[in-house]
């Protein structure tokens, strides 16, 4: 019985907080890493980007001290991209040095990880899947949080790009996965959504997309190969965003409630939880859709064309 209340007890939870160059990852930690500590969570922030110096947010395990990109590049004469490749599998060769700092942190805090901007390394390399599938086997309970640019959602053929890339990355990591569409503010920065937000955080019917791509000439020719990459997605029907300002309290909480879900910290003993709370999460009663609904009237300008008015624009 202690031995079962021990190896209980030594589950550690937490986020691998991935996606490309510029997504908002090291703001995002930042910003999750304040909120967890005024909800009364012990958070570790680890930085495993070798190439992120400057770190904005107290780190207390940082990759930088066993291998830094500007030493690979200078000293292999490889490029950035080749030189972060082999800084992931260095870092996979010395997991010892990396145990060896996590340890020295106790089971009931929360980790942050906060990975590099290369794409490569969640869709291809094996490098940071074997990371993870490590770190698994010591008892972390992780879930991979995905940031992607919103503003991508008001371009059609940047937001099925993203899909794919998303897709891709769920199927590489193997981890528990919770998508977000990060900088919500800045939603509209380049362009007007041509639906409701709800149809882009839900991933809905891509067809309509694809009537919008059709429209411009380039991509008239390639509706054949968008209609397969559509399907594709849509057939495994695993995507799905969640809207964040990291500035916004209640955008937070959403996500927190999604990433707890997903790395099963709601359902652990660690600190008392209502059975509310718990059913809530079972459930998947967050009413997601009055979420999606409350960001849209925040960030999104509201159209007032008819519905008529707009099915001719499409």
């Amino acid at each position: 019985m202690s031995g079962q209340t021990g190896a209980a007890a030594s589950i550690r939870f937490g986020q691998v907080v991935i996606g490309p160059p510029g997504s908002g990852k090291t703001t995002y930690c930042q910003g999750m890493q304040d909120f967890l500590t005024q909800l009364g969570r012990k958070v570790v922030v680890v930085n495993m980007d070798p190439a992120n110096d400057g770190l904005p947010y107290s780190c207390a395990v940082d990759i930088s001290e066993l291998v830094t990109l500007g030493d690979v590049m200078e000293g292999l004469k490889l490029g950035p991209n080749g030189g972060l490749l082999y800084c992931m599998e260095y870092v996979e060769a010395n997991l010892d040095w990396l145990h060896s700092r996590l340890k020295q942190h106790s089971s009931d805090c929360y980790f942050l990880f906060d990975c590099p901007g290369q794409v490569e390394l969640y869709t291809h390399q094996n490098s940071v899947k074997s990371i993870f599938s490590q770190l698994a086997k010591w008892n972390f309970r992780l879930a991979a949080v995905h940031l992607v640019d919103s503003h991508y959602c008001a371009d059609p053929a940047k937001f099925i790009s993203v899909l794919c890339t998303s897709l891709s990355t769920m199927l590489h990591v193997e981890l528990p996965h919770v998508n977000i569409l990060s900088k919500m503010d800045l939603i509209e920065q380049y362009g007007k959504l041509a639906f409701n937000l709800d149809f882009y955080t839900e991933v809905m019917d891509l067809t309509y997309l694809l009537d919008h791509l059709t429209a411009d000439p380039f991509f008239k020719k390639f509706r054949r190969l968008n209609e397969k990459l559509a399907e594709v997605i849509q057939d495994y029907g695993l995507v799905s965003f969640v809207p964040l300002n990291v500035q916004d309290k209640e955008s937070m909480i959403q996500v927190l409630r999604a990433v707890d879900k997903a790395n099963g910290y709601c359902f652990g003993d660690l600190e008392e939880r209502n059975l509310q709370a718990m059913m809530s999460a079972a459930v998947g009663a967050d009413f997601q859709f009055h979420s999606t609904l409350g960001v849209q009237e925040r960030y999104v300008e509201t159209s007032e064309k008819t519905v008529v008015e707009e099915m001719m624009d499409i």
